[in-house]
């Protein structure tokens, strides 16, 4: 599936498609939050939902928009860009109240406030919680990719050790990161988390949420020890 826009495309991952098709189709959703939803596409998700259904209301967030978004949005009357970090709850008082929240690739990367914080967050505000995500199948816990150690950490992350944002990381962490008020080990560019099955679905059932969809897309590019889930959750 291809979102073109002028001069380019992006491809959007079928997976995610489809799993968008199933939530929106089978629960009648009217407004969704599309949190990061700019890094790599465009907002290609955000755009894709708005083509296709009758929509109300739609807010795309995200810390650094794109060109292309930008001049896209225009065209869509019901579409709130909120420029911030969505951990912020400034941010998430900006959101308000949706029918579902996408999150895409993006809990492996929350730090302060942790992922767990950040479905705490949004629960309140949605009825349907839409994951897509790497997720840990190295071992049975939880585990904050920082503390194996820079060798193990590079192992396990795809990303080399001179490619930015991650060249000289280790020797970093504790500087104060120039875009965000607060230190490199905390900020969301970089691979944070390997979060289990089991910790995301006993998070969701401690907020009241039901999983109504979950598939295994396969390992996440040649790292052995990540595998893309994709989940639908209820209340």
């Amino acid at each position: 599936m291809f979102w073109t826009r002028k001069k380019s495309a992006v491809k959007l991952n079928q997976n995610k498609l489809d799993m968008l098709d199933f939530a929106f189709s089978s629960f009648h959703l009217h407004s969704f939050a599309d949190l990061g939803g700019i890094w790599g596409v465009d907002g290609g998700y955000t755009f894709y939902l708005l083509d296709k259904y009758q929509l109300a209301n739609a807010a795309l967030i995200d810390t650094h928009p794109t060109e292309v978004v930008t001049r896209r949005s225009k065209s869509y009357p019901q579409l709130r860009f909120i420029k911030g970090n969505f951990g912020n709850e400034t941010v998430v008082s900006q959101v308000g109240q949706v029918d579902a929240v996408l999150l895409f690739d993006v809990l492996l990367h929350q730090v302060d406030p942790n992922w767990d914080r950040i479905l705490e967050m949004y629960a309140p505000l949605s009825r349907v919680l839409i994951i897509y995500n790497p997720q840990w199948v190295g071992s049975n816990l939880t585990v904050r990719l920082l503390d194996l150690g820079e060798d193990e950490y590079f192992n396990n992350v795809p990303h080399n050790r001179t490619d930015p944002p991650y060249d000289s990381l280790f020797q970093k962490l504790d500087q104060k990161h120039p875009d965000h008020d607060r230190m490199w080990r905390d900020v969301h560019h970089i691979w944070q988390w390997g979060i289990t099955d089991a910790a995301l679905q006993d998070k969701f059932e401690s907020l009241g949420f039901r999983m109504q969809f979950f598939k295994n897309c396969g390992m996440f590019g040649n790292l052995k020890n990540f595998e893309d889930h994709a989940y639908v959750f209820t209340k």
